[in-house]
């Protein structure tokens, strides 16, 4: 649904204030032009326009089709009416987010969202991707953490500033409530479309958005600013741990040799794996995982006891004095 209203007596941008903020600490002055991630709904638009006010003739949008509903080629047309009313270059790509089996949809469509983003922003130069997430986002988001168990990392919710695919990514909405876009664009007559999906309570993030974060606000009204702030003080924490995870992977190798790690408390191992496994293949081991591998570790005294576990997609295996991530078309050795 496209909305838009008479505009009234123009308000500053909400958004031009948290990008000013969020430049000063990430970003004072780019090096190139600077790319939004632009669905065309009222986030992406509100940062849009914030950045065109900031960086004049410096902009772009980006727009991934994910081709997963009817209205997906109405917000593209959307979009590229809206740059081409403000003079923004606007770049889509069509990408097929199908999800694979044991993988979650959002999952699925979020990887081959930041490949996308990350595609077109390297071939057109841009500095670095700007992305429209809010607080009611990062809200959800340590919610869904919390219902899933998990550690860290996951309380740790979304991050202001990040690198993936060799670009740097940023988040300058993040203190920002949802209302307080939609109310602004609303305000100024701006055009904005409204995702149908986003109502559609099979998914899990959906049900918290509908359901659980009116219960929160009724309960503790204005509680958004401080789940953002327990979700710093986890990556500050995190930070901390991956501090101590390089600290102990200069001792025992990458990979990870198993006499080394056995030298280290159980804590210690955990922390060392989960940051060797992340940060040299890009996967996650769960907590029966991560367990069951600590056992082996720890049983591994003599030269013919191997070690096959599966994590993610793959495996973690033993390779003589080693640990080794393989893919699953491996075959362990005997």
């Amino acid at each position: 649904m496209n909305t838009e209203v008479s505009a009234a007596t123009p308000q500053p941008n909400p958004g031009r204030l948290a990008l000013d903020r969020w430049c000063v600490r990430w970003l004072p002055e780019p090096a190139g032009p600077v790319a939004v991630a632009y669905s065309a709904g009222a986030d992406s638009t509100v940062l849009l326009l914030a950045a065109h006010e900031r960086w004049p003739g410096r902009v772009m949008a980006l727009h991934v089709h994910h081709g997963l509903q009817p209205a997906a080629d109405g917000f593209e047309s959307s979009g590229r009416a809206v740059c081409e009313r403000l003079g923004i270059p606007f770049t889509s790509l069509r990408v097929q987010a199908a999800h694979e089996a044991g993988q979650s949809p959002e999952d699925a469509a979020r990887i081959q969202r930041y490949a996308a983003l990350a595609r077109m922003a390297g071939s057109l130069g841009a500095a670095c991707v700007l992305l429209g997430q809010h607080a009611d986002d990062q809200a959800e988001t340590l919610l869904l953490a919390l219902s899933r168990g998990a550690g860290l990392p996951g309380l740790a919710a979304m991050a202001e500033r990040f690198e993936r695919h060799g670009l740097v990514f940023g988040r300058p909405l993040l203190e920002l409530p949802s209302q307080w876009l939609r109310d602004w664009l609303v305000a100024q007559g701006h055009v904005f479309v409204d995702d149908p999906s986003n109502d559609d309570l099979r998914y899990t993030r959906n049900r918290i958005r509908a359901q659980l974060l009116p219960a929160w606000e009724r309960c503790f009204p204005g509680f958004r600013p401080m789940l953002a702030r327990s979700a710093r003080h986890a990556a500050q924490a995190q930070a901390l741990l991956d501090d101590l995870a390089r600290i102990d992977l200069a001792q025992t190798g990458v990979p990870p040799a198993i006499k080394a790690l056995q030298s280290l408390s159980r804590e210690r191992q955990a922390n060392a794996l989960r940051h060797w496994l992340r940060s040299a293949a890009g996967v996650v081991a769960s907590a029966g995982q991560l367990e069951e591998l600590l056992d082996q570790v720890v049983d591994c005294t003599t030269r013919g006891h191997g070690i096959h576990i599966k994590v993610a997609t793959g495996f973690v295996i033993r390779e003589l004095a080693h640990l080794a991530y393989v893919g699953s078309d491996r075959t362990p050795p005997i």
